[in-house]
């Protein structure tokens, strides 16, 4: 079992310090995006929008903008470590390692993880410099970024299991994950929508991690709480279990 620790250990201290070293690429870029997001939609066009369910336009979407980078770094960190891990043929020595898959798999989980919190964290200091932020459940709040980010790690360690080439690996972010996102009430409430097109928002999973996000900061959501988060957690069960039975079966792994 100590082995085992060990093993786990500098699986998680690689990963973060991958992204921690070149953090001029990794986590600079969000923050100044953040600061256009703010600068266009809160002060330009913001300004123009009446308020959202009592909050004015810039606090509505400053959840969804910081819980979006979270989203964004977590799945890359993921998926162009491990594919990157797959091109340089080092991964092998991963896989004959006296260590288990779901270990293997959590520690690169962890990385992604770090990086969609450290991310996250810079993006909401460039957020408090925009808005007035307050914290309606800290608890919610913490619980929808852990959860986030596992989520969205293990959707871009399947991603990367996949990937053939470093094309395939922007793939998935480019048009389904950012669709997604921007559809997911990021810059508006679903109640602005006809009644079909809310109806078929409800089959956007990231809708519920955002609203949730945004009762944690602002106390409001288009959504169920509870069913929110029973969606989160089934989706990771899922993606969990699957990315497991991949790594075991060599799947994208094995020649």
């Amino acid at each position: 079992m100590g082995g085992q620790w060990i093993a786990f250990q500098t699986i998680v201290i690689k990963e973060i310090r991958r992204f921690m070293r070149i953090w001029v690429q990794t986590v600079v870029p969000p923050m100044v995006v953040t600061t256009l997001y703010f600068i266009i939609f809160g002060n330009l066009i913001g300004s123009q929008i009446a308020p959202v369910e009592g909050h004015s336009y810039m606090d509505y979407i400053a959840p969804g903008i910081i819980l979006m980078s979270i989203i964004n770094n977590a799945y890359a960190n993921v998926v162009s470590s491990f594919y990157g891990a797959k091109f340089q043929r080092y991964v092998e020595e991963l896989l004959i390692a006296p260590i288990s898959d779901w270990l293997i798999l959590t520690g690169i989980v962890v990385g992604g993880v770090a990086r969609g919190l450290v991310v996250g964290a810079a993006v909401t200091v460039v957020a408090m410099c925009f808005t007035d932020l307050q914290l309606h459940s800290p608890l919610v709040v913490i619980a929808v970024v852990l959860l986030t980010a596992i989520l969205f790690s293990l959707g871009g360690f399947i991603n990367a299991i996949y990937a053939k080439s470093f094309d395939d690996i922007s793939i998935i972010p480019t048009f389904i994950l950012t669709p997604l996102t921007y559809l997911g009430g990021i810059f508006y409430s679903i109640e602005m929508l006809p009644p079909f097109w809310q109806q078929v928002s409800l089959f956007n999973p990231i809708l519920y991690m955002i609203n949730a996000f945004r009762y944690g900061l602002l106390g409001v959501s288009d959504v169920s709480l509870a069913g929110a988060f029973a969606i989160i957690s089934a989706t990771i069960a899922l993606l969990f279990g699957i990315s497991v039975w991949l790594l075991h079966r060599g799947v994208g792994v094995r020649s």
